[in-house]
């Protein structure tokens, strides 16, 4: 028999979530009409009841008011166990659910919030998650409409209860606001992203203090939407007028640069099926044997032109939120900077490898070694070291984007991120990542500009010691391995004949001009 929740195929196991709620449901099906019984369920019943309540509100939208009534009658523990369902269905099944099953859950996740469950925080997050950037199917826009509708009708409560998923929100709309932007126009999509910068500016005016818990991704995000006049003006202000924000702690720009991002943000852009399939990569799978699984990897999450904005946030993630053991790193598992690898060579257009290369070296412009993890530097850093001689045009690129950084991302604080550059070099030596960095100021196949540009950072810190060149903490790994036996069709030009919007856009001296 066809299910009523799911999708699902006759060839397919049976969902166990979906049998659960279905099993509940046709047994106490009886109960759920009114006049519904009067005696106090123990746990277990308890537990069933709510499993079949919820069945029922998502696969009978007629009954679904009589439900929620019987839900609210029956409640002990402040909606927590109901919530928790909700929350699995949306981690777990989300993309096999009925259309009609898609709409009643949001429906319940309003209500949820209307009734401050326990837990409706994570439930809104959850549905954050579920919303794919680069997709521009009817579903996940109809998704992203409805739940930045949540985030401002429900405006007033979330800021009083829970001010935080306000923070995720932002997050996540900045980031999709700038997918939207490059589609061409409709009136949905206008009107979705006509919601998405009402939602994004109310925050940034009203809440700065507020936004500020996300740290210095919160102007990476930004850098994408400059070409907005809303935003455009907020960015004159951050660059001159910081006083508009009525914020006592920000007088300043590099106050967010010094804020690590915590990774929960960096999690939001990752689908919960995408991060356990690229947790497994890179937990799992050997150095040598992963092209199978880049290739199904790619084929399920990155088969359209326009999903390849995903790239950015694959690898924010890789950096950020996925840092493995010791023991995986003393492994022959797949490390962190062979994928990083992959992910730059799939890049085919230009503004999206210079955002991914953003990606791999933001936290290096501001790095403070008491403040910042090592381990959101050390792939990029490998990626550089092992790409060499074979791909010498991959440290090449790198380090030119880098340098293009220190110069361009803001010249109002050229030294703050020369420091953190400077920092994040030498605190890579000492740590062990690298034992020297001659293989960079020595290698003969490297531009010898980009040598001496080298050798003068490096000369304002007598921290790094010059050794021969070993890795401390990982086996000996190649590039031939990263990316099979075709030679990598890395995009090779100079970084400066990019389409690079960074120089322009945040180079805040000019924002005078504006």
């Amino acid at each position: 028999m066809a299910s009523k929740l799911i999708n699902v195929e006759s060839y397919q196991a049976e969902n166990k979530i979906e049998s659960s709620l279905r099993r509940a449901f046709e047994l106490l099906e009886p109960k759920l009409r009114p006049p519904f019984p009067l005696s106090i369920p123990n746990l277990e019943e308890y537990a069933e009841l709510n499993r079949a309540i919820l069945y029922g509100v998502l696969c009978e939208p007629n009954f679904t008011k009589t439900h929620l009534k019987h839900l609210h009658a029956i409640v002990t523990d402040g909606y927590s166990f109901f919530v928790s369902l909700l929350v699995n269905i949306v981690r777990e099944v989300y993309n096999k659910l009925v259309d009609s099953a898609k709409k009643q859950l949001v429906w319940v996740a309003r209500e949820m919030v209307d009734v401050l469950g326990v837990g409706f925080d994570e439930l809104l997050v959850c549905l954050l998650r579920q919303i794919v950037g680069g997709d521009f199917t009817k579903g996940n826009l109809w998704l992203c409409f409805e739940v930045v509708k949540i985030f401002l009708d429900k405006w007033d409560c979330l800021l009083e209860e829970e001010p935080l998923v306000l923070t995720s929100a932002l997050y996540t709309f900045l980031r999709l606001l700038a997918d939207h932007c490059r589609l061409s126009s409709n009136g949905e999509v206008e009107m979705l992203k006509q919601l998405e910068i009402q939602f994004c500016v109310k925050m940034l005016r009203e809440q700065f203090s507020l936004c500020m818990r996300i740290g210095r991704d919160l102007i990476r995000l930004l850098l994408d939407l400059v070409h907005l006049p809303e935003f455009r003006v907020i960015w004159r202000d951050l660059a001159l007028n910081p006083g508009e924000f009525t914020t006592p702690q920000f007088s300043d720009i590099s106050e967010l640069y010094r804020l690590r991002t915590s990774s929960r943000y960096s999690l939001l852009r990752i689908t919960p099926e995408m991060e356990t399939q690229l947790r497994f990569l890179l937990t799992h799978v050997k150095l040598g044997s992963q092209r199978r699984y880049q290739e199904w990897f790619a084929k399920k999450f990155l088969f359209a032109p326009e999903r390849e904005t995903l790239i950015v946030d694959i690898v924010r993630f890789i950096c950020c939120a996925h840092h493995p053991s010791n023991d995986i790193i003393q492994s022959d598992v797949l490390p962190r900077w062979a994928a990083m690898g992959w992910l730059l060579k799939s890049c085919t257009k230009s503004y999206v490898e210079a955002n991914v290369k953003l990606a791999m070296f933001y936290d290096w412009l501001f790095f403070n070694e008491r403040a910042d993890n090592i381990m959101n530097i050390e792939p990029a850093m490998l990626l550089m070291v092992y790409s060499i001689p074979k791909y010498i045009d991959v440290t090449h690129s790198l380090l030119e984007f880098l340098f293009l950084l220190v110069d361009n991302f803001d010249m109002n604080h050229n030294d703050l991120m020369r420091t953190g550059v400077l920092s994040a070099f030498t605190v890579l030596v000492q740590k062990g990542v690298v034992r020297s960095l001659d293989v960079l100021t020595s290698c003969d196949s490297l531009s010898p500009i980009l040598k001496e540009r080298l050798r003068r950072l490096f000369s304002a810190s007598e921290a790094i010691v010059h050794k021969d060149l070993q890795p401390a903490h990982l086996p000996h790994q190649s590039i031939p391995s990263l990316v099979g036996p075709e030679t990598p069709t890395m995009i090779t030009a100079g970084v400066s004949s990019l389409s690079f919007p960074y120089k322009r856009k945040s180079s805040l001296a000019n924002m005078q001009e504006v």
